[in-house]
């Protein structure tokens, strides 16, 4: 059996228990299946159903897959609140949405009949190659259910039985990293190359000009504040964020563009109300994924903590400082050659356990976060700035 990546005890003992029986099930199957790689895959299938981040993160794979199959035609499966920015994608044919009910935030989402049977309808599809880019069995199942010739995916969360190649899932490595091996398996390629350089989002004209039009006039630098962790657990004290909004506005001569979801609205409030009037500009609430992406794109400089606007903002070339606690920077991190981590080093953290935290972590900040002062943030930031500029200047120059 492998090992199962799940922290939460009961549910690791059910989907080891699921497991063994899929596991079963398939060695009977197995004899009467003639299974063969496709040399040369005209129809690929992928799946990456989470959030925000996770889909970004997955970005250079599918610049891998359209490098290695640049005939095929790609289609790609994401939760219906990753639609604008799958659609931005210059590798993928086809965006088809799919909302689980464990993933759905609005108590939406497709129960299991409902999902089985969207999987059922791949099939009419004839794929060659189905790859799942993340460790679930619930989302290996539905691959399975594909009937493509070759299915690949993870074990390290169950349902690595059903696929024709499963690997183990490395939580030292990065998120993109996994990825990318999985297409370099699927497709007897090299890993040790840089990551392809792919075009980028293909982000709508539309989004690009309403972006333009919400920051006109303002003074530079531009500097994002997204003050919300998503989660209380990757929670950053609201002050701190606006310390060092108000720091960038005063000492920077910076316009803060303030960020989040309309259910961020206390936080981005708080913010707001210790920055001078002329300097701020509120966008929570006002935008799509594809206009946040083009307003992210103009800024020059994102604070966050590990967030999926973090991602985004690294796919569009942003200069990010991200303010980690709980959440392992090698798995999540950005990694643009400006990027800057805070973070503390404690015993317990990373501990990783964001969807089941401690019961010493809830109810209050966590250490992990708590004893990340503003001041630090602040200096990173201004390093950052100060980077850029200098980077600019020698573009100048050359």
């Amino acid at each position: 059996m492998p090992r199962l990546h799940i922290y939460d005890p009961r549910e690791r003992i059910l989907v080891g228990a699921a497991d063994r029986l899929l596991g079963v099930a398939a060695a009977i199957r197995r004899p009467f299946r003639r299974r063969t790689r496709p040399g040369a895959p005209a129809r690929i299938l992928l799946l990456r159903l989470e959030r925000i981040g996770d889909l970004l993160m997955a970005v250079a794979a599918i610049d891998e897959v359209r490098r290695l199959a640049p005939g095929a035609q790609i289609d790609l499966v994401v939760g219906s609140w990753n639609a604008g920015i799958a659609r931005a994608l210059p590798g993928v044919t086809r965006v088809e949405t799919l909302d689980a009910d464990w993933l759905a935030r609005d108590g939406g989402g497709l129960g299991l009949t409902a999902l089985l049977a969207a999987a059922r309808g791949w099939r009419a599809r004839r794929y060659d190659v189905a790859i799942n880019f993340e460790p679930d069995v619930r989302s290996n199942i539905l691959l399975a259910l594909s009937r493509a010739r070759w299915t690949a995916g993870y074990r390290s969360g169950g349902g690595g039985a059903l696929l024709d190649r499963a690997l183990d899932y490395d939580t030292a490595t990065h998120t993109t990293d996994n990825a990318r091996r999985l297409v370099a398996d699927v497709f007897s390629a090299r890993e040790d190359h840089p990551a392809p350089r792919g075009e980028g989002l293909r982000l709508p004209t539309d989004a690009h000009r309403e972006a333009a039009r919400l920051l006109s006039g303002a003074g530079a630098p531009l500097v994002g504040i997204h003050v919300s962790g998503g989660r209380a657990v990757k929670q950053w004290p609201v002050e701190r964020f606006g310390d060092v909004a108000r720091r960038l506005a005063d000492e920077r001569g910076a316009t803060i563009v303030l960020t989040g979801s309309p259910d961020d609205r206390a936080l981005v409030d708080a913010v707001r109300r210790g920055l001078p009037a002329g300097r701020v500009i509120d966008l929570a609430g006002a935008l799509d994924l594809p206009t946040l992406g083009a307003v992210l794109g103009a800024l020059d400089l994102f604070v966050t903590g590990d967030t999926g606007p973090m991602h985004l903002a690294h796919a569009v070339g942003t200069p990010i400082v991200a303010v980690f606690g709980p959440s392992a920077p090698a798995r999540y991190a950005p990694r643009g050659p400006l990027d800057r981590i805070v973070r503390i080093d404690l015993a317990c953290s990373p501990c990783n356990r964001i969807r089941l935290p401690p019961a010493r972590c809830t109810g209050h900040t966590p250490d992990c976060l708590a004893f990340i002062d503003a001041g630090r943030v602040f200096t990173a930031a201004v390093s950052v700035l100060d980077d850029a500029d200098r980077e600019r200047a020698g573009r100048a120059r050359s």
